[in-house]
């Protein structure tokens, strides 16, 4: 059943997956590391939120609505 059909490895693809399979094993905890765990992590999902909840207030306002409570 379809002999001969061998599977071409790419090697970057292969070393990629190695690295992400070793990740946890790999990972330090650098400035760099922090400051992106930080931003990415924390800073744009707390503005997404404010700027979602300010949306929705502005809703309230324009209809005569008293503002909705989230969280």
């Amino acid at each position: 059943m379809g002999g001969g059909m061998e599977v071409n490895k790419n090697k970057f693809i292969e070393d990629w997956n190695a690295g992400r399979e070793n990740l946890e094993l790999n990972f330090r905890f650098t400035r760099r590391n922090l400051a992106l765990i930080g931003i990415f992590g924390i800073a744009v999902p707390m503005l997404l939120y404010r700027g979602i909840v300010k949306d929705f207030h502005m809703q309230d306002e324009d209809a005569g609505r008293p503002h909705r409570k989230f969280l």
